[in-house]
This record gives C-alpha cells, structure tokens and sequence, in this order.
C-alpha cells in the first residue's frame, strides 16, 4: 500500500495527504462535538430525573411510610400524565426491603413483588451514573426516597430517551456530511492548485527526460516567473547545462591538443625514420649518375633504390592504414601487427628502450575482428607504454585468442598511470586537464566493441589488459 502511494504522482500525493490530514482531524472535532452533545444531554436527563424523583420523595414520603398502596399509585399515576414526566415510562416505588409499593404499570411490577425480580439492581445506574448509548432508547435509574433526610424507600425509574439518541445520530450524520463535503472540495482545490505549482517541475522533469544525455537550455520566457524558488532552480539547471557544455567543449579542445601532440610525436620518428634511407637512396642516385658506363655499380644502386622505395612505402602505408576510416577498415590481420610494430619502432629506438613482441595468433582467430578499433586501441596503449617507460626501458606486448575473443595485454615498467589518467582509463568521468585524453579514446572504442579493460600493478610494472569478445566470430560462424 505504502509503495503503490509512494508511486502516484506528487500532484496526486500531497492533495491526497491533505484529504488524509482534513479526515483525520474532522473526525476528532467530530467526536469531540459529540462528545460534548453526549454530556449535555446526560447532564439535562440527570437533573430531569433528580427533579422527578425529588418531587416523588416529598409527595410519597408519608405514603410509603404508612405502605397506602392506593396514594402511592394516585400519585404515581398523577406524575407521569404531567408535563416533561411523559418521559418516565415506567417508576416504581418500594420499600427499604426492596418489596414494590406500587408502580406506574402494575402489570409489569406487581404490588408486593421483589424489586429484584424486575430489574438487576447492581446493573442500574443512580442519578450521577447516566450514561447514554448508541442503540439504546430506554434509560433505567435507581434512586433513593428520602423523606425528613430519612431513606423510606428506592425509586426505579425507565425513562425514553430515543428523542435524545435520535438528536445526536442527526447531530453525527450532519458533522459526517459537512466533514465529506469540505474534504472532497478542498482536496479538489488542493489538487488543482497542486498541479498547477507543479507543472514547471513537469516540465523540467520532461525537458530532462527527453533530452538523452544532451541537456539544452530554457530561454528567458520558459523561465516560470512570480515563483522565485521554481525560477531559481529553472536558472540553475540552464547554469548546469552551461557547464556541462563547456566541459564538454574543453574535453573536445583537449581531446584535439592531445591527438595533435600524439601525432607530432609520431610524426617526428616517422620523419627520422625516412630521413636516414633518403640518404642513401641520394648516394645510389648519385653513384648511377657517375659511374652510368659500368653496369655492376648501376645495377648495386638501383637495388639499394628499391629496398629504400619499399621501405618508404611501407612506412606510408602503415600511416594511412592508421588514419583511415574506421567503418572502411576491413578485418584485423598479421600486416596490421607489422604496421603497429613499425610505426613505434623509430620511437623506442630513439628512447633505447626493449621491446617484448609476442603475438601468437592464427589467420582464423582475427576472422571478423575489426582492424581499425584495435590498431588504434593497441598502437595509443603502446605510445602511453613507451611514454611512461622513459629511456631505457622495458615494454611488452602480447595477444592471444581467447575461446571468448581476443586478449590484449600492454606491460611497462614506468612509474605507473596517475590518477587523472586511471580514472579516463577505466571510468566514464568527465576528462580534467592532463593525464592523457588518448586513454579516455581508448576505453570509448573497447566500450564500442563491448568489451572489458583491466588495470594492475604489480612489481614495479603497469599492466593493461584489453578483453575484446568474439561476436564478430558468431556472426560469421
């Protein structure tokens, strides 16, 4: 019950925890009125009764003494045809032993019978014990006959009292109605009132909703005016989104530094790297120009002309096949390998660093995997490795296929990733300055693949193992 209430609108909520509250408190006030009705009608039936039986007790007082049944009774008789005594349906008068004088209705107190086998005398109440109850018309009180401050006698009056139980179901009846009448109105007005507060929170709540992941501003005229509360948080959503945009905006301009910076680097080994054959190729182009009369030199230089060519191209094409268009890129292969290991080749030569390459994979295990994600995946994981390694260092790479896909594994013996660049690694959080955006691209391009990224460290040593799975191989199979 509580969890079905817990998911209704709040519009709907807060009129129905009124409606809940106004009930609540109609029905003390309710109860109080009839409390207080209750008490004034016993307290009015007492003194009734106490007059009735005072005026009994003078006018009885020698009859009862002297036992005249016929006073007694013309008495009796004469009391109850008079006025407010019509209320008395019954009074019976007995002596101090209990044993009935006269009554008003003989038949139903017999002269010289036992008071006790009329009524339960414990259960009657006297004068100061009136009690009125629901579904109850008739009263019955005991009371003293006392005549000179002498007790001659009980009285036992029955009194109708169903005018008195009649007023106060109409009394209850009316509270009752006025009670759900007020309630449904003002729950009616408090929701109306409720949804009309609370519709900019709908239409935050919508804009939120609908927005995906890509918040957009409210202008100056969906802005609600007059409620300075909803306003405020209306301008602090629009500050959030602000903010967001410029995050993002410095992650996109970080992003572009960092590749910039990555492919300088690149750049610039590659540039050492076809600067030291343009040499020698110049020597050959010079020795076949000289010596163009003796075919043995010509034809020495034209085949160191062609080892340089072929190497150049190689480099050239392992450039292109690293920029090239994901979605043209076909499936990962052994060329791949050789292009990633010849693109950081000049880079770790520089450094003087060694290089652990094991990669123990067959043609059918890179059968449907996608070359360009994992040549960018493990060609920055290398650059980040060798980064950290400095000169002189040790970094590792190793493959293998996995009956779950490929595994992807990147060691180095540096001082280890920082915590900005962990955290670009392996969560989604918004990038800070530094701590190399190539790492968030990496972790976005494994989530693309649905795969899994895993970081330890270990010995001195950072491992960074990539988990691919082969849904690329299901398909095909």
């Amino acid at each position: 019950m509580i969890r079905a209430f817990a998911r209704l609108p709040i519009a709907l909520r807060v009129p129905l925890l009124g409606v809940g509250m106004m009930v609540l408190v109609g029905l003390v006030a309710s109860q109080q009125v009839i409390s207080a009705l209750t008490r004034t009608q016993e307290a009015r039936l007492a003194e009734l009764t106490r007059q009735h039986v005072d005026g009994l007790s003078l006018a009885l007082g020698p009859s009862v003494l002297r036992q005249d049944v016929w006073e007694v009774f013309d008495a009796l008789d004469r009391a109850s045809r008079a006025g407010e005594d019509r209320r008395m349906m019954l009074t019976v008068v007995a002596d101090v032993d209990g044993r009935v004088i006269a009554a008003t209705d003989p038949k139903r107190a017999p002269v010289d019978s036992m008071l006790s086998d009329l009524v339960d005398l414990d259960a009657v109440p006297d004068l100061h014990e009136i009690a009125l109850s629901d579904g109850n018309r008739h009263v019955r009180v005991l009371a003293p006959l006392l005549y000179q401050d002498r007790d001659v006698g009980r009285i036992l009056t029955e009194l109708d009292v169903s005018d008195l139980t009649t007023e106060r179901a109409r009394a209850a009846m009316a509270l009752l109605l006025f009670n759900m009448a007020a309630t449904g109105g003002l729950a009616i007005v408090g929701y109306i009132v409720m949804r009309r507060m609370l519709r900019p929170m709908g239409v935050l709540t919508g804009r939120m909703s609908a927005d995906q992941g890509r918040p957009t501003r409210f202008s100056d005229e969906e802005v609600p005016s007059g409620d300075t509360e909803i306003a405020r948080l209306f301008h602090t959503y629009n500050s959030m989104v602000d903010a967001i945009e410029a995050k993002a905006d410095a992650e996109r301009r970080l992003a572009e530094r960092e590749r910039l910076v990555s492919l300088g680097r690149l750049s610039s080994s590659l540039a050492h790297e076809i600067n030291n054959p343009l040499g020698g190729l110049l020597n050959a182009a010079d020795t076949i120009e000289t010596y163009a009369d003796r075919p043995d030199a010509v034809r020495k230089s034209a085949a160191l002309l062609k080892r340089g060519l072929l190497h150049l191209r190689d480099v050239t094409r392992a450039m292109l096949d690293h920029n090239r268009i994901e979605g043209q890129s076909g499936d990962l292969g052994p060329q791949d390998m050789d292009d990633l290991r010849l693109l950081v080749a000049p880079e770790m030569r520089r450094l003087g660093q060694r290089l652990d390459w094991d990669i123990a994979l067959k043609k059918d295990d890179l059968l449907g995997v996608p070359a360009g994600p994992i040549r960018q995946i493990i060609l920055n994981l290398l650059l980040n490795a060798i980064q950290a390694a400095g000169r002189g260092g040790h970094v590792s790479l190793s493959i293998r296929a996995l009956p779950s896909g490929l595994r992807i594994e990147i060691v180095d013996d540096g001082p280890g990733l920082p915590e900005p660049a962990l955290r670009r690694l392996m969560t989604s959080e918004p990038a800070s300055t530094g701590g190399g955006l190539g790492l968030r691209f990496v972790r976005d391009l494994v989530h693309q693949l649905d795969g899994m990224v895993e970081h330890g460290r270990k010995d001195g040593a950072t491992r960074i193992v990539i988990l691919v799975p082969g849904m690329a191989k299901q398909e095909v199979a």
